[in-house]
């Protein structure tokens, strides 16, 4: 008797603890594991740093990024013999500050990633949702369309675009975000395909919701998961693509402080300039690795497959 109470108190906490455990919602077991994946917690404090850049850009910035004065033109960094703290990352060929040039610079890339993937994203689960629910004629059609863009290099399709609407950076928006759908609809067709065939949607179906209400309410809420991660990774390439137009002088146009712009600004000096090109081209390569290391670490986080 004695022996059987002094074992029972030991064995209670397992199974509250494991009741616990399985108690927590599939939310915060994703987060759980995003936040033990280091690499996408180095890509989250890369974004993050980004993000106060462009909120902050006006206190942050020691010069408007479009003042010129021909008497600080080419002034190399702090670190330099030549250079001053006044311009601690050195100046471009019209005197403008890189520093300042660089932080309103991350503004515009934010802007540019908010912006094309918001297009994409609303016109391709639009898209995909329509044609994974009805298929048929209404599948063959949407689907037949995107393959037609994705046969298109996305960067070719997108020159083509701008060239029809005009070089400007919100016209480089719409032809990022245009280019970006069918990688959207691909994606939420297979997942409503996937969904549609579960027992809650047929039950739904069977107590008579409408199809509006089986697709917003019923399916597109879980295939988020996906959508999540696409959104992010869709990031980088609306940032990397639009620095690619801009190069191209397709995307923001001068003086605009924009970091392909500012690339194709100064390609003629990078033999004796090097840091008017190498700073804005290290700006692209962060903020592209910081999407990239998020997107995986969610990818990892919210593969149900990787549960225990």
């Amino acid at each position: 008797m004695t022996a059987a109470a002094q074992t029972l108190p030991n064995s209670q906490p397992a199974p509250a603890n494991d009741g616990l455990e399985k108690s927590r919602s599939p939310l915060v077991e994703a987060l759980l594991r995003l936040r033990k994946n280091k690499t996408a917690m180095v890509g989250l404090a890369i974004i993050s740093l980004f993000l106060v850049m462009a909120l902050f850009a006006p206190w942050l910035a020691p010069h408007d990024p479009i003042e010129q004065s021909l008497y600080s033109k080419l002034k190399p960094p702090v670190w330099d013999a030549k250079g001053t703290w006044d311009h601690i990352l050195g100046t471009d060929d019209f005197g403008r500050d890189l520093l300042s040039r660089i932080i309103y610079g991350a503004r515009i890339s934010m802007v540019v990633g908010v912006v094309s993937v918001s297009i994409s994203l609303f016109f391709g689960t639009i898209a995909g949702a329509l044609a994974g629910f009805y298929g048929g004629k209404i599948d063959n059609v949407i689907m037949r369309f995107m393959d037609l863009l994705l046969a298109f290099p996305s960067i070719l399709l997108a020159i083509v675009i701008v060239a029809f609407l005009g070089p400007s950076l919100r016209n480089a928006m719409i032809a990022i975000g245009v280019v970006s759908i069918p990688r959207y609809a691909r994606l939420v067709r297979g997942s409503v395909l996937e969904e549609y065939a579960k027992d809650y949607v047929q039950a739904a179906r069977a107590l008579g919701a409408r199809d509006s209400r089986l697709i917003f309410l019923h399916i597109l809420p879980n295939c988020l998961a996906p959508l999540i991660v696409q959104t992010t990774l869709g990031f980088a390439s609306a940032i990397l693509e639009a620095a690619a137009l801009s190069f191209l002088g397709l995307g923001a146009q001068p003086p605009t402080p924009e970091w392909g712009a500012m690339l194709a600004n100064g390609r003629a000096l990078i033999l004796r300039a090097w840091w008017a090109v190498t700073f804005p081209g290290l700006m692209i390569l962060f903020s592209v690795l910081g999407f990239n290391l998020l997107g995986d670490g969610l990818r990892d986080a919210l593969d149900p497959r990787l549960r225990e």
